[in-house]
């Protein structure tokens, strides 16, 4: 175990408010405390993939201040993101310390994800076929963010398989909100009066898309 008291913190040399010299080693801790684990754990791997998303998430936020309706949709993802990597990034002897829609994701929570998009759904055109990502800085952006939500749902599945996911709906919460995410980058895009590019040029000129400028 790698001691974790102020005297064993490494002399950095600067006064930082957020750089403590812990993870020089290659280790990082867990929520409530427990044996660090290294930085290249799948455990790191996962919550750190979820990190990634909301970032992106914030990205696509940042491309939307005309749109403030989808603006405010993606934020309270990124907010609830910050549960799904919360449960991840738990020492499992304190599992039992979780709580459902802070720091466990809760059957409420998928719940919300499939309201909200079978309400998008209701409300945009569906392409009928694969997309090329790069019609709105927003989509793009929503785009990578779901590919990047994947990944974290990849790493998922495999601490799963091993008995390293807390709660039961986790998985489930990362694969609807990717769905979500594929529909946010549609309705995006069309809020900007733009039209998703089909994956085969063909298809182009035989729906005589136009996209508008």
């Amino acid at each position: 175990m790698t001691p974790t008291g102020p005297e064993s913190r490494p002399a950095l040399g600067i006064a930082s408010v957020v750089a403590t010299g812990r993870g020089d080693d290659g280790t990082t801790g867990l929520l409530y405390g427990g044996a660090r684990i290294r930085k290249d754990d799948l455990r790191t791997e996962a919550y750190g993939t979820i990190d990634e998303a909301v970032a992106a998430l914030g990205l696509a936020r940042a491309n939307l201040a005309g749109l403030p309706d989808l603006a405010a949709v993606i934020l309270r993802f990124q907010r609830e993101l910050f549960v799904a990597g919360a449960e991840l990034a738990t020492n499992p002897d304190a599992w039992d310390r979780l709580a459902d829609d802070v720091t466990r994701v809760s059957a409420a929570m998928v719940g919300g994800v499939e309201t909200v998009l079978v309400d998008l759904e209701a409300r945009i055109v569906m392409p009928r076929e694969f997309v090329v990502p790069g019609e709105t800085l927003a989509s793009s952006a929503l785009e990578i963010a779901r590919t990047v939500l994947r990944r974290a749902e990849r790493r998922a599945v495999e601490l799963d398989a091993v008995g390293l996911v807390p709660g039961p709906h986790l998985v489930r919460y990362l694969n609807r909100l990717a769905d979500l995410l594929w529909v946010l980058a549609r309705a995006a895009e069309q809020a900007e009066a733009r039209t998703a590019t089909p994956s085969r040029a063909d298809r182009s000129a035989r729906t005589g898309r136009t996209t508008a400028k």
